[in-house]
């Protein structure tokens, strides 16, 4: 894994332990999950809706679900890793392992099948969005979220002292490393009408100045250590004076923006 698929793919891998795993995981959730919770609504979930919700690595997006679908309604939560699971994963709620990029989908015609930051970082993304849209029944509906650094990189777009730029190095030389696409998100409305979706529609959110940025970059960057001084790309001064900054003046980071693209399945 490059140090750009690590920044990314904030579902996948976030519970593969190491310094800042669990902060990244909260942090995730604290910045995105309005973001999602209200293109669901807008879907029109409702009681009785069969989900599936893929790469879910963790209970936030599910316990939701399974709270707008009750008892009649199914959640499916499934990942590559499923060490994540507790006690929770109760009806509705079902937890299994599976691959979106590998294996054939679950059958069961969902009414809702989303992904949040997970199809970038799957070798064969066209195989995961054809294996999305076939699990839909007709008139499901996809909901697919993916960020895009390349469209705003800088975590400080205000770079109007030393911590600034001292930031902006940093995740420049993040962003540096061959990987993931960097500008994926953007092109999800066209990949959903190619894959045949109607009705397709996206918007982008991008956070900025938010308690959680700042624990998000700073479970980034402390995953990262190793690596960053390893390729030479930072120093381990840096990379402490940076933390230093964070915890210590009120700068305005911001996260890379998350790019959310919906349609239905004809």
């Amino acid at each position: 894994m490059t140090l750009i698929d690590g920044y990314l793919t904030g579902n996948r891998n976030r519970h593969a332990g190491g310094a800042g795993a669990g902060e990244r995981s909260e942090a995730f959730s604290a910045l995105f999950d309005p973001t999602t919770f209200r293109h669901i609504e807008r879907l029109g979930i409702g009681p009785g809706w069969r989900c599936w919700e893929v790469g879910a690595g963790g209970f936030s997006v599910v316990s939701w679900l399974a709270k707008r679908v009750g008892p009649t309604g199914r959640i499916l939560a499934t990942d590559t890793d499923i060490s994540w699971q507790t006690s929770a994963a109760r009806p509705p709620v079902e937890v299994r392992t599976h691959d979106v990029g590998a294996e054939a989908p679950p059958g069961g015609g969902f009414d809702l099948v989303h992904a949040r930051l997970v199809l970038a970082g799957v070798p064969d993304r066209e195989l995961a969005l054809r294996s999305m849209i076939r699990a839909l029944r007709p008139g499901g509906r996809l909901l697919i979220e993916e960020a895009d650094p390349a469209l705003q990189p800088l975590p400080c777009p205000d770079e109007h002292g030393p911590a600034e730029q001292l930031a902006n190095r940093l995740r420049h030389a993040l962003l540096t490393q061959r990987g993931t696409d960097l500008a994926y998100g953007r092109g999800l409305p066209r990949l959903l009408r190619a894959a045949g979706l109607r009705q397709v529609e996206a918007d982008a959110y991008f956070p900025l100045a938010s308690p959680a940025c700042a624990a998000l970059e700073t479970a980034t960057i402390q995953q990262s250590r190793t690596a960053l001084t390893s390729a030479g790309l930072a120093t381990d001064a840096e990379i402490t004076d940076h933390l230093a900054n964070i915890a210590a003046e009120p700068m305005d980071l911001a996260s890379a923006p998350l790019i959310s693209a919906w349609g239905r399945k004809a």
